[in-house]
């Protein structure tokens, strides 16, 4: 499929709804009315991620060429460089959305431990329902964000720490309530849950599965049997998901050299990461860089 256009919250500028929508630069905005927001009509490549609750009404989406119907209740959040079309929205829609740029997204990155968790989910599942206090809580914050902004002079700090709150809690919505590969036992599912929060604190230092088993006072080959009858997939599988995604982002979004994210990422040496890189990916960091 070819990518027609790519959403930024730049696009923005031309809207002028001081009641609908109010907004932190281009970097954060926030709305109660969906038709205040430019709808990709066309398939569009996200630079944003975009959290929208539908209370009302329904809409039809796809998402990475999967097609979505999103009605009372459901939640959507899009990450950037998905691909996104609006297929159909009821008359009587009624819903919120935050859209978050990618550059305020990588500011609070580091303060959200569980971030490539979150990307990770909701590459997989972008819509889930949510009702009764899961609801609520979503909406408390919605509600909180809205008035801060509506401040001319609201600390960004305040704005992102708030942010950063709201994420946490999409995180415990949608680990409770994905599906999972195999029925297991709470043991299981704490272990599993261990595993993914310490692999977020040390990805970028430690790439070995016996660290985590270590951590954890298991075996390696426990540990990964453990973690792939909870998510369907190895530690070590995660391990490289968790490295890859930050390397492709330090590649595409960073002014860092390549020896510079090697470093970063706790490489030996350029060469290794060169050839770690390539065996996932199929193409050396510079060409990764350059497509």
């Amino acid at each position: 499929m070819n990518v027609a256009t790519i959403f930024q919250l730049n696009s923005f500028h031309v809207i002028q709804d001081p009641i609908n929508l109010n907004r932190i630069d281009d970097d954060f905005y926030i709305c109660n009315d969906i038709r205040v927001m430019p709808l990709y009509e066309i398939p569009t490549r996200l630079e944003t991620t975009v959290i929208s609750i539908c209370l009302n009404g329904y809409t039809r989406v796809s998402i990475n060429l999967q097609e979505y119907f999103i009605g009372p209740g459901t939640m959507m959040v899009a990450v950037p460089d998905q691909i996104v079309q609006s297929l159909e929205i009821s008359d009587n829609y009624q819903g919120v959305v935050i859209a978050i740029s990618r550059n305020y997204t990588d500011e609070i990155f580091p303060k959200v431990e569980v971030m490539l968790p979150i990307f990770f989910y909701t590459k997989e599942y972008p819509c889930i329902n949510i009702k009764g206090e899961e609801l609520n809580s979503i909406m408390e914050y919605y509600n909180i964000l809205w008035k801060k902004t509506k401040k001319e002079y609201e600390s960004k700090h305040i704005i992102q720490t708030l942010l950063v709150a709201l994420l946490y809690e999409i995180y415990e919505i949608y680990y409770h309530r994905l599906p999972r590969k195999k029925e297991a036992g709470s043991r299981k599912e704490m272990l599993y849950d261990q595993f993914m929060r310490s692999l977020s604190e040390n990805y970028k230092k430690e790439r070995s599965v016996n660290f985590y088993a270590r951590e954890l006072f298991l075996t390696p080959k426990h540990l990964s049997s453990v973690v792939k009858e909870i998510s369907g997939e190895t530690a070590g599988e995660w391990i490289d998901k968790f490295v890859l995604f930050e390397a492709k982002s330090l590649l595409k979004y960073s002014p860092k050299n390549i020896q510079e994210i090697a470093d970063e990422l706790n490489f030996a040496n350029q060469s290794f990461f060169g050839k770690y890189f390539k065996r996932y990916t199929g193409m050396s960091p510079k060409e990764y860089r350059r497509k």
